[in-house]
C-alpha cells in the first residue's frame, strides 16, 4: 500500500475525523505575525490552512490524500477563503511545494516510513529571510493510548532544533506543553505535545 493509499483510505472511513477546529498552538505561536504567505504541510483536512486564510494569510496546502484535498476544499469554499487556499498534492517524500514562505507550518506531521527531518529541513528552507518555521508535534506516547504503537519517531522539540541544524536561525519557542483531549473512555486525558517556533535571519 503507498503513502497515499494509506491515507487516502483512512480519510473515506468516514466523512470527518479530525475536529475541525484550528490547532491551538497554531493560534497561539502565529499571533503577533504579519498575514503574508504561508506553507502547510500535512493539512488534512484543512481546518489550520482554512483559519490562516480567514485571518488574511495567503495559503499554498498541501496533503498526500486526494480525499483529504477534496473534502478541505469544500470546507474551505463553505467558509468563504477557497480563492485564498492553494491545495496541492505532494507525497513530500518525492515531492515538496514550490517556492519561498514567510510562515511554513507543519502540526503533527507523522506517517509510517516518512522521512520527516529530510522533509523539515527543506521546509526551513523554503522560509524566506525575515520569515518563520513553525513545527508542532507530539510527546511520547501516552499511557492511556490504546491499540499497537505506529512505528513512529515523536522527538522532542529540542531534538528537532539540533536535527535541522539551523545555527544562526533565532529560536522564538522550544517546548512541550499539556493538552486534554478526549480518552479511549470518553473521558478528558492529558497528552503531551510541543512546538518549535524558528526565526530566519534577513542576512
Amino acid at each position: 500500500m503507498t503513502t497515499e493509499q494509506f491515507w487516502d483510505e483512512r480519510y473515506g472511513q468516514s466523512d470527518r475525523i479530525w475536529s475541525g477546529d484550528p490547532n491551538a498552538a497554531l493560534i497561539r505561536e502565529t499571533a503577533g505575525l504579519t498575514p503574508g504567505t504561508v506553507l502547510e504541510l500535512g493539512c488534512g483536512e484543512g481546518a489550520d490552512a482554512i483559519w490562516l486564510a480567514a485571518q488574511g494569510w495567503r495559503v499554498t496546502a498541501s496533503d498526500v490524500s486526494r480525499v483529504a484535498l477534496a473534502r478541505a476544499a469544500e470546507h474551505a469554499a463553505a467558509e468563504g477563503v477557497g480563492d485564498r487556499i492553494d491545495w496541492q498534492r505532494h507525497d513530500l517524500a518525492a515531492t515538496f511545494p514550490a517556492g519561498h514562505y514567510d510562515l511554513v507550518t507543519a502540526s503533527f506531521l507523522y506517517s509510517p516510513d516518512l522521512p520527516r527531518t529530510e522533509i523539515l529541513r527543506t521546509a526551513a528552507a523554503a522560509v524566506t529571510p525575515g520569515g518563520t518555521l513553525l513545527i508542532i508535534g507530539h510527546g511520547p506516547w501516552p499511557d492511556w493510548h490504546q491499540g499497537p504503537h505506529p512505528d513512529i519517531e515523536l522527538p522532542t522539540p529540542q531534538q528537532v532544533l539540533t536535527d535541522l541544524d539551523l545555527p544562526t536561525w533565532t529560536v522564538l519557542t522550544c517546548e512541550e506543553y499539556e493538552r486534554t483531549q478526549t480518552g479511549p473512555a470518553g473521558q478528558p486525558a492529558v497528552r503531551i505535545d510541543n512546538t518549535l517556533k524558528l526565526h530566519r535571519p534577513t542576512d
